[in-house]
């Protein structure tokens, strides 16, 4: 078997549980979106609002945990077992820290959910909703300890399987939540957030227990000791999780603001948004599993002192995923009408969404090459360029030429490109930006082995 189609096999047999896992994680959405639409579509814009604020605080800090997999990966590929354990236990104190940070932002969300300018109503069911979502932040951040060590360690089956456990409770809970029953009273919105609670902290409570139980994890001596904040350790990972942290604050928030600014165009055009949103959601769990396990066999690469076949494993990682996200651009060419069907029976808010599907096809192609690049830049411990990369792409030419082109300059631009249309126009030149800029970046990284 040649190297490149030895890279090509390792990857793919890392990165299916990696996106079994992430489309499991991402139904979570689908689930709520899906039953929500059914439920009410004032219910479903106050979703749009609330998820976007949960979800650029949830991702912001798990990005800061993000930095435990290179670090293990590295000490993994260096056989240096008990380093492990030790970054794991620091690691805890951590996510202690982010989860007190991230639940009081979610428990006083008014200043970002008054970008929107939607009515009281709206804003009460998003406030409800994001404060059941605080209860449930020191779970799913828990989870995410868990979920970093075994990726890492290159052990991702584990994750999913828990994953698509939660996912299996979600459905059902979503549901008598949302809609009654039992007893219980229709809830809406904030069921959604009743539901991901309850399931983030089994899902969280399930992974410290296979921690403690499972033989595989011995040698890493976890639990020897109850040790206390090393803020060496802590400042470590931090110089690595910050910028990673705020890197993917600004790509989420990039794209999730987008429905805040796009809420002042009214319900039918903020629930368009948010079904085609959801849908790109999905197919990106595709190029981010790919870059996950890209970046973890690079970082593994690493710790060995392999730097040619760190090098190689990356180029062949990015060129794996060129060629999915080509056919994940074709599939939504075909299937559009379909997939709309599928999310909403409302006619017209599948004539708004529509064309916006259009902008998807590019759009996965330039998102899956910036992600697989990125990562891979991570598994170098590189994470404060591409965060100023971002912040000037992201948030300059996407969410800012989002703006303009959709609200402020739309009574002097064609119809077609402006409203939602022209967020995601604006969101796929940031992208493309994006991704030469990363890849770049990567070149530059790769010569430095030679």
């Amino acid at each position: 078997m040649s190297p490149t189609r030895g890279d090509f096999v390792s990857i793919i047999r890392l990165a299916w549980p990696v996106f079994l896992g992430q489309l499991a994680t991402i139904g979570f959405g689908v689930v709520d979106t899906v039953m929500v639409a059914r439920y009410s579509s004032e219910d479903l814009a106050a979703l749009s609002m609330g998820h976007a604020v949960y979800i650029s605080t949830y991702v912001g800090l798990i990005g800061v945990l993000q930095a435990i997999t290179p670090v293990v990966a590295q000490l993994h590929g260096a056989q240096r077992h008990a380093d492990i354990g030790e970054e794991i236990r620091q690691s805890a104190w951590l996510a202690l820290v982010l989860a007190a940070l991230g639940a009081l932002i979610l428990c006083f969300p008014g200043p970002l959910l008054r970008i929107s300018g939607a009515a009281p109503e709206l804003l009460d069911k998003s406030r409800v909703y994001l404060l059941l979502l605080a209860a449930g932040l020191p779970g799913a951040l828990a989870f995410r300890v868990y979920a970093a060590l075994n990726t890492a360690v290159s052990r991702p089956l584990a994750v999913s399987l828990i994953q698509i456990g939660g996912l299996s409770l979600k459905f059902p809970l979503s549901y008598l939540f949302i809609f009654g029953g039992f007893g219980l009273p229709a809830m809406g919105t904030a069921g959604c957030g009743l539901a991901t609670t309850v399931i983030s902290w089994s899902m969280g409570l399930s992974g410290l227990w296979l921690l403690k139980r499972g033989g595989f994890y011995v040698p890493f001596a976890i639990f020897v000791r109850l040790a206390p904040p090393n803020f060496k350790a802590i400042g470590g990972l931090l110089r690595l999780g910050l910028p990673i942290g705020v890197t993917q604050l600004i790509e989420v928030t990039s794209f999730t603001f987008m429905a805040l600014f796009i809420a002042r165009l009214g319900a039918s055009m903020l629930a368009a948004h948010q079904i085609v949103a959801n849908i790109d959601t999905v197919l990106y769990t595709l190029p981010l599993s790919l870059g996950i396990a890209s970046s973890t066999l690079v970082a593994q690469a690493v710790g060995g002192h392999r730097l040619d076949e760190a090098r190689r494993i990356g180029w062949n990682g990015l060129r794996l995923g060129l060629f999915c996200t080509l056919t994940l651009a074709v599939l939504i060419a075909v299937f559009k009408g379909a997939l709309l069907s599928a999310y909403t029976p409302d006619p017209k808010v599948i004539a708004v969404a529509l064309p916006l599907l259009g902008f998807i096809a590019f759009y996965q192609i330039v998102d899956g090459a910036q992600v697989i690049a990125n990562f891979v830049l991570r598994a170098y411990k590189i994470a404060f360029l591409p965060m100023a990369v971002y912040a000037v792409s992201l948030w300059g030419i996407g969410l800012g030429g989002g703006y303009h082109v959709g609200l402020a300059w739309s009574d002097r631009l064609p119809a077609a490109v402006t409203g939602a249309a022209g967020f995601w126009l604006a969101s796929c030149v940031s992208l493309g930006a994006a991704a030469v800029c990363l890849i770049g970046l990567l070149a530059w990284r790769a010569r430095q082995t030679d």
